[in-house]
């Protein structure tokens, strides 16, 4: 063996690269970030690292595995979470405002077998779930006004695309796991326009509305507390009715003289009284 090794020592060279690199391809190592679909003659046979919900990072699965060379292929699939962006889509709003809608959805592939027979690539996956995705956006805005994404109802819009579109999803081995809309624009020109001025003009009611509702607050609040006022200053000048001829002269002497508290005062007025008036009573003494 040595003898024929000293002889062809390029020979046996190359075949020691072969025989090295025969190693290498039947011994191929898996990353944890990743899962393997090993197929042999076109058809899946077995799955390396396969996503498990819940298990932790370094679990078995990943590290160095083994396939027959030649014979057997190793198609590597993304473990990650994954983004895939819609193409900007028109939407007609149950308002109809024309909405131009920019949204990208995040997927896992947690059946790389499924993915790997209705899509044999990412690639090829993220160009069908693309249709997909703006097929169930457009349909779902379809059924809401155009201010409800303005509004907080626009999570609940979202959570409702992420579920019609896992049903859909679940036939490529994906899980959506999230969905959401990066731009809402309306189109240049009049549509824009028209919808600034219906969204001021709605404005403008709301805040009328609240105001007028807030007046009649107010009002309801103060007749009551004038209700509840004239009750208690009826019961207690009840007990004293001396007393209660000599408050409300003190107001009437007040606003004659003085004026209303935060109005303007009287003008200067000359009042001529014989002293023995009724109304000055208080002045002078005199009782009832």
């Amino acid at each position: 063996m040595t003898g024929y090794v000293r002889s062809h020592p390029i020979l046996t060279a190359v075949m020691a690269v072969l025989l090295l690199g025969l190693l290498i391809t039947s011994f191929p190592v898996i990353s944890e970030t990743e899962q393997v679909v090993v197929v042999r003659f076109g058809k899946p046979v077995r799955i390396y690292n396969k996503y498990q919900a819940g298990r932790p990072i370094g679990a078995a699965g990943a590290g160095i595995n083994y396939r027959i060379p030649f014979a057997e292929q190793l198609v590597r699939i993304d473990k990650r979470v994954l983004d895939v962006d819609m193409q900007t889509q028109q939407v007609l709003s149950t308002d109809q405002r024309r909405l131009q809608v920019d949204a990208f959805a995040r997927y896992r592939i947690v059946d790389p077998l499924r993915m790997y027979i209705s899509a044999r690539t990412e690639s090829q996956l993220q160009e069908q779930l693309k249709p997909i995705l703006g097929s169930e956006v457009r349909n779902e805005l379809g059924k809401i006004e155009f201010a409800a994404l303005l509004s907080p109802e626009r999570q609940g819009i979202m959570d409702n695309v992420r579920t019609s579109l896992n049903r859909i999803a679940s036939q490529y081995g994906v899980q959506i796991v999230d969905v959401r809309i990066k731009r809402t624009d309306l189109p240049d020109g009049a549509p824009l326009e028209s919808a600034y001025d219906s969204m001021r003009t709605a404005r403008q009611q709301e805040a009328q509305s609240i105001r007028a509702e807030g007046g009649k607050r107010a009002a309801i609040i103060k007749a009551e507390a004038d209700a509840e006022a004239a009750r208690t200053y009826a019961a207690s000048f009840g007990k004293d009715p001396d007393f209660y001829d000599f408050y409300r002269a003190m107001q009437s002497y007040r606003a004659t003289f003085v004026g209303q508290s935060g109005a303007k005062p009287p003008a200067p007025t000359t009042i001529v009284l014989s002293p023995q008036n009724d109304y000055l009573k208080e002045f002078t003494g005199r009782s009832r």
